[in-house]
């Protein structure tokens, strides 16, 4: 094992801890950036420094594809590859075979409170074919099949060289149902036995297991007991974030986070919007990783208190304040919506300083939940004079419910903040 966790503060469920790593000393609840191929589209490593991310997110498909994991390993490593002095994971390459994303996508977007931006994606799911052995599927080069198993996966994790590597897991969405959950589940346990037994860097590289079993509560306790019964340096929380309603989501997460042991850390895999991150850390949940922050920000929208500013909207023309008042990045700082407004619809420069905010804004909520369960002041919130706004001077939980001015806070928030132990009453409508 080459990690050390250490709780440092809790509240009910939530716990605020030191994650160390061979390359960096991380606080969390934390937030990883997704940095497909080494990269953050628009920021450079300085740059992620510089606003506090402890941990970057690479890509086991795309690495392995381009520039190859060889080729990584003959460099140095992704750490020396990139230049990126802090902790890195890696995801196993599971989810990208099952997927097979096309280019393609439905000529339409959805707007909602959080959800700026939700694309349906065209999944060839029929190009991928998932054994016992591994998972079959079609090279994006040249369409060729290639098989991905266990030990595969665990070899081109082990020559990228990242702080945390995840075993290779049968990914079904939450969305199906029948047999196939629970024969996903149980290769997940088989396969990350082949995991632990390819890994030759135990001492260097830290492997995760993930939980599977759909929404189903039963299959997700075995596959808890399971995964704990081999003493993994840490777990993830598999299979969420792929269209199931948020009351199943939060349930799902609160099982396992129940469950999984005190002394390790608990990975929600695929989750990014700030509510979720803050309702998770709420029951128990430790890392969180998610293109979100970056992609939205591609399509012009910033990361606000009050939820999504959009910036192409016409009415920021003349707006000559900052994206975010409140917000001390250097964004915020230096430019006005009023020129970001003229950047986004012309200007590469506009996607890459709303990338720069989001990220601050993602890390920074990440350094006030650590900081406000360490302080005990997590739940705080008072009533603003003249207002039904709920608020929080500490920038913790309610600060969050700011976007539900009327009280009308989603009743799955309000369950599970009950199952938290967090009193929330004051910000909800009667």
């Amino acid at each position: 094992m080459a990690l050390r966790f250490e709780v440092l503060g809790r509240f009910n469920r939530a716990r605020a801890a030191q994650l160390t790593l061979p390359h960096f000393a991380c606080q969390t609840p934390l937030f990883m950036p997704v940095g497909t191929q080494g990269t953050i589209k628009g920021l450079t490593t300085d740059q992620l420094e510089e606003i506090g991310c402890q941990i970057i997110l690479g890509n086991t498909y795309h690495l392995a594809l381009r520039p190859t994991s060889e080729l990584i390993d003959e460099l140095g490593g992704l750490h020396k590859f990139m230049n990126w002095p802090r902790a890195l994971l890696t995801d196993s390459g599971g989810f990208q075979m099952v997927s097979c994303i096309t280019n393609l996508y439905v000529a339409g977007i959805f707007y909602t409170q959080w959800h700026f931006a939700y694309i349906f994606q065209v999944s060839l799911l029929h190009l991928a074919d998932i054994t016992e052995k591994g998972v079959t599927f079609q090279s994006p080069v040249d369409g060729k099949p290639m098989l991905l198993t266990p030990e595969e996966s665990i070899q081109i994790q082990n020559r990228i060289g990242a702080d945390i590597i995840m075993a290779l897991d049968d990914v079904v969405r939450t969305t199906i149902t029948g047999p196939r959950i629970e024969e996903a589940m149980y290769r997940t346990l088989r396969w990350v036995d082949r995991c632990i037994a390819a890994h030759k860097r135990p001492h260097e590289q830290n492997l995760f297991g993930i939980v599977q079993g759909g929404l189903d509560p039963v299959l997700r306790d075995i596959c808890v007991r399971g995964l704990v019964d081999r003493n993994l340096p840490g777990y993830a929380i598999g299979g969420l974030a792929g269209g199931e309603d948020k009351d199943s989501f939060w349930r799902v997460v609160a099982q396992c986070t129940a469950a999984l042991p005190e002394d390790k850390p608990r990975y929600v895999m695929g989750v990014g919007y700030p509510l979720d991150i803050v309702v998770c850390s709420a029951l128990g949940a430790d890392m969180y990783d998610c293109v979100y922050p970056t992609r939205t920000a591609r399509f012009g929208t910033a990361l606000v208190p009050e939820g999504v500013l959009k910036l192409k909207h016409n009415a920021m023309v003349n707006d000559t304040r900052p994206i975010d008042p409140t917000c001390a990045c250097m964004v915020c700082k230096n430019y006005t919506r009023a020129y970001i407004h003229c950047l986004v619809t012309k200007d590469a420069m506009g996607s890459q300083l709303l990338s720069y905010h989001n990220l601050y804004y993602m890390l920074q909520l990440s350094r006030n939940l650590h900081s406000s369960i360490v302080e005990g002041r997590f739940p705080e919130c008072y009533i603003i004079p003249d207002s039904n706004l709920c608020a929080s001077r500490n920038s913790n939980v309610v600060r969050f419910l700011w976007q539900f001015p009327k009280g009308d806070v989603p009743e799955w928030v309000c369950n599970a903040m009950d199952v938290a132990g967090i009193d929330i009453s004051s910000c909800c409508s009667s």
